[in-house]
């Protein structure tokens, strides 16, 4: 299996993280795909990719809760790092967050269609964020999408017309920890969403899947989001597994 996202550079895991990332691989994960957020995050990230070279991939952007008045900044720093180092594996992540502060909304639009366009630039997928801004994130997407805007919407939590327009914008849906909560809501979208047009993530250390909820996550807990999927499309985990695999390879050229 592949986490598509995970933050396993996160101070969460300082005490840690060798193990964590061996406990990975040792239940089945054969790749780890890292978000970066702003500057703070770049050296510990690329530091992991090089220890890990073949089996955790960076990638490069900036979140929305990071997009200040001097977003700008971050943004040279995120073209800078994709023009010279070949093999991010997409641009990320990005996109809107407006659960915590709507004072920089326009800003984060701004820095939304920058990374577009450095995702279509590099021919990289793009690895969208939304919280409390589904709406807002889909009509600024349509606005944008062409054939050479594609990627994913990391930790969905929409409904399947969401799903539905995301895929005829070349765009996959990213399931992690959510599937698993009671009070997630995807029993009743799961079930609609192709089986082709899904990756699975953990989001760590956020986000920890029943049983684990409350506790810190890891990649290792992959396995409990592909049971909960494969439950709710009532077929195998092995069908889930191959078909996200196969998925997250294509997405994010992945040669494993």
């Amino acid at each position: 299996m592949i986490d598509t996202h995970a933050h396993i550079y996160s101070d969460k895991f300082k005490e840690d993280v060798d193990e964590m990332i061996t406990r990975g691989f040792d239940n089945g994960l054969n790749a780890i795909l890292m978000p970066n957020i702003d500057h703070t995050s770049i050296d510990g990230m690329l530091e992991l990719e090089e220890k890990y070279k073949g089996k955790c991939f960076s990638m490069m952007g900036l979140h929305p809760c990071s997009v200040n008045k001097d977003f700008e900044k971050e943004l040279y720093l995120v073209e800078d790092w994709l023009n010279k180092k070949d093999n991010f594996v997409a641009v990320g992540e990005m996109g809107l967050d407006l659960y915590w502060d709507k004072t920089f909304i326009e800003q984060q639009k701004e820095a939304f269609r920058i990374q577009a366009d450095l995702a279509k630039k590099h021919k990289l997928p793009l690895v969208i964020h939304t919280r409390d801004a589904m709406a807002e994130t889909l009509e600024l997407l349509e606005s944008i999408a062409d054939e050479h805007l594609f990627g994913v919407l990391h930790c969905f939590t929409g409904t399947v017309e969401d799903a539905a327009r995301l895929k005829a914008m070349n765009f996959k849906i990213g399931l992690g920890g959510v599937v698993t909560f009671k009070n997630g809501g995807m029993q009743d979208v799961v079930p609609h969403i192709p089986l082709e047009e899904i990756v699975l993530e953990t989001d760590s250390p956020y986000l920890a899947p029943v049983p684990k909820r409350g506790k810190r996550n890891e990649p290792s807990y992959l396995h409990y989001i592909a049971e909960k999927v494969a439950e709710f499309k009532q077929i195998s985990i092995e069908e889930v597994e191959e078909a996200t695999d196969q998925n997250a390879k294509k997405l994010f050229d992945l040669a494993l």
